[in-house]
């Protein structure tokens, strides 16, 4: 597999508004985002401001992406919101694995069934799952996809169902609206 081409743009950190947070958030301009081989989540690899990174992009709902940089990202590339930052940045040629949070592992732990078709799924299929999973915002929404999940996935069931990929059509995935600088 030939080498993805690297994406160069500047884009300014903002904070979310209405939140108390310790990350930031940049939305990839249009014309950068095009450069990238879907509208939905992508994992890339690369630099912000010279500081190495590798993050999950995702869609913004509107055909584009976003980034959260998190405190030690930003601390590391020695910028703060409200800065402009320079990336540089390439899709990953092998998806990495996502981190499956507790709650979940504790369900597949408790399904033979489940957890033999969630082993033989792809990461970007286990992490359409979790993300289907976290995006509900109440706590009894996630423990019931939860549970739905794992009977789909002991039924055999290898992608979510319901999850817009691309955030174009629901409001599962897009990009957090700024606080004012």
């Amino acid at each position: 597999m030939a080498r993805a081409t690297k994406v160069k743009f500047k884009a300014k950190l903002h904070r979310p508004a209405g939140r108390s947070v310790s990350w930031t958030f940049l939305r990839l301009p249009k014309a950068a985002s095009s450069k990238l081989p879907t509208r939905s989540m992508v994992s890339v690899e690369g630099a912000l401001n010279g500081a190495e990174l590798q993050a999950t992009l995702e869609p913004d709902g509107q055909g584009s992406h976003w980034l959260k940089v998190d405190r030690k990202l930003r601390e590391a590339a020695g910028v703060k919101a409200g800065d402009t930052v320079a990336l540089n940045i390439a899709p990953m040629e092998e998806e990495p694995e996502p981190k499956v949070p507790a709650d979940i592992l504790r369900a597949l732990k408790a399904s033979a069934k489940a957890r033999a078709t969630w082993t033989d799924i792809t990461p970007v299929a286990r992490r359409d799952w979790i993300y289907w999973i976290t995006s509900g915002k109440k706590a009894e929404t996630r423990t019931k996809r939860i549970a739905t999940a794992c009977d789909m996935l002991a039924k055999g069931k290898r992608r979510a169902c319901c999850f817009d990929r691309s955030g174009m059509y629901s409001n599962s995935l897009s990009c957090p609206v700024p606080a004012e600088d």
